[in-house]
């Protein structure tokens, strides 16, 4: 600051005598990209707005709450019980899925509603799972958003089958949202209905650009995130006394004749509490009820993995940071894999020749429970991005110093600039040493910052206005292989 002193007397000027901080940005706020049963706050639609959220509960007040899926129920096929008789048209899991989020360690996250299956204001309800709602206009919006860090869209996997094409390439387009945006990375799932062939069609059809900007995990999860008691008579496609009359018991006849005698002048109220009662009975008189029951439980619990392992991350990173591979860490709600791969399966998952594309595998050990056993980007045969917390702790390191370094943007362009700038990097890059998420027995061994004239600027350079910077960092590796040699030695007394 310049002072003019033209009167005497004693004047003080204060002087900075620290450099500027770099302030590392959150890495473990997800958002989630799906249907919701209503967007509105206020009387306004949140459609297409990514919100943040920090709790279910928060989340039920603005989204509302879970889909009531309803099963089909072909007639005579439940006398003996046929489980593949149960056929849903709809399976809409996203709310499930952030139940599953939650459940492992996430907190804050955002909520990017592309449909809602129920009602909001004058918007027509979703009832199937198209991926055209996952358009260029969604992530245009989302790329405005600056806070989240991952991007989860957990339903669409399940168009993989029918229009695989279309699944495919909202996953392409996942993968180039975060590349462009540079401060993100994707989970994905693969189906599951048979390892080697979904593998091999994840593999072929989501293209070979940003692979390292995304993660794929496989198999899905058995969860218990769904209780029994969420399921009553609203869950089959037919009215009571249809599903009644196929139930081989002769005393359903009586408990339906006790619980639902036709009576018009009952209330919604009166009718559902009714139905309920029916409901709580025949879970006691039937057994092919319940076995009905337990086998839309089962369905209902069936989830992709990418959600709870969105949970993993978060967990990791406010646990441990982001430069701890988010593997060998058990999943909570799960029951156990739906698939159960062996380690001769996974060597094929892990490390691919051909594509380059690995797949983490989620497995069940003795003793240990499930856990997740990969820790590789789709660009698993990269030396450089080849793991996920390499390729995330850099997002990290290179948004916290862009964000840091606006502060110096039309500063003059000179050596006492260039000092502040470095001081400022080696003190974050020091601390980031010390925490341990950069590799070196020594802080020049970890990383280096490089500025200055004749160094990363020519003349040139400065009559143009550029200020280069030049960072290297050795970033800390997971222990993926532990490889323990033994050899036997000679008596030596």
């Amino acid at each position: 600051m310049s002072l003019s002193y033209k009167t005497p007397g004693v004047y003080i000027q204060e002087l900075n005598a620290f450099p500027g901080s770099v302030v590392a940005v959150p890495t473990a706020i997800p958002v989630f990209i799906g249907y919701t049963e209503k967007a509105m706050r206020n009387g306004k639609s949140l459609k297409g707005l990514p919100i943040r959220i920090g709790s279910l509960n928060e989340y039920n007040g603005l989204f509302g709450a879970a889909y009531t899926h309803r099963f089909m129920l072909a007639p005579g096929t439940i006398n003996p019980f046929d489980s593949s008789a149960l056929n849903s048209p709809a399976l809409f899991y996203f709310y499930n899925c952030l139940r599953l989020f939650f459940q492992n360690g996430g907190s804050t996250c955002y909520i990017l509603s592309v449909g809602t299956y129920g009602t909001n204001g004058d918007e027509p309800a979703v009832t199937e799972i198209n991926p055209t709602d996952f358009s260029e206009e969604v992530f245009e919006v989302l790329a405005k958003e600056s806070e989240p860090s991952i991007v989860v869209a957990p339903e669409i996997v399940s168009t993989c089958k029918t229009n695989p094409a279309a699944c495919y390439e909202v996953y392409q387009r996942i993968l180039k949202h975060c590349h462009d945006t540079q401060s993100r990375f994707a989970i994905l799932d693969v189906n599951y209905e048979d390892a080697e062939t979904d593998i091999l069609q994840f593999r072929q059809q989501t293209g070979n650009d940003c692979l390292n900007y995304g993660a794929a995990y496989y198999p899905w999860l058995n969860t218990a995130v769904v209780d029994a008691s969420e399921i009553n008579l609203n869950n089959f496609d037919c009215t009571p006394e249809q599903l009644c009359m196929q139930l081989p018991e002769p005393a359903v006849v009586s408990i339906l004749e006790q619980w639902l005698p036709p009576a018009d002048t009952d209330t919604p109220e009166e009718k559902e509490t009714k139905k309920q009662y029916l409901h709580n009975s025949l879970m006691v008189a039937s057994p092919v009820y319940l076995l009905l029951i337990n086998e839309i439980k089962r369905r209902l619990n069936l989830l992709p993995p990418a959600a709870a392992i969105a949970g993993i991350y978060c967990l990791t990173d406010n646990a441990r940071g982001v430069w701890k591979a988010p593997a060998n860490v058990s999943l909570a709600g799960v029951i156990s894999p739906s698939v159960n791969i062996t380690s001769q399966q996974q060597e094929g998952m892990n490390t691919d020749a051909v594509s380059g594309k690995s797949v983490n595998a989620i497995r069940t050990f003795p003793g240990k429970g499930t856990l997740v056993w990969g820790g590789r980007t789709l660009d698993g045969n990269s030396g450089d991005w080849r793991y996920i917390n390499v390729r995330r702790t850099i997002i990290m390191i290179e948004q916290s110093i862009r964000l840091a370094c606006r502060a110096y943007i039309f500063e003059p362009n000179d050596a006492n600039t260039w000092i502040n700038i470095k001081s400022m990097l080696e003190n974050f890059l020091i601390n980031l040493w010390r925490q341990g998420a950069l590799a070196g027995a020594t802080p020049e061994d970890a990383f280096a910052v490089q500025i200055g004239l004749g160094v990363t600027m020519t003349a040139e350079d400065l009559l143009n206005g550029y200020l280069r910077v030049t960072i290297l960092v050795a970033i800390s590796r997971p222990a993926e292989f532990i490889v323990l040699t033994f050899q036997q030695q000679q008596q030596q007394s």
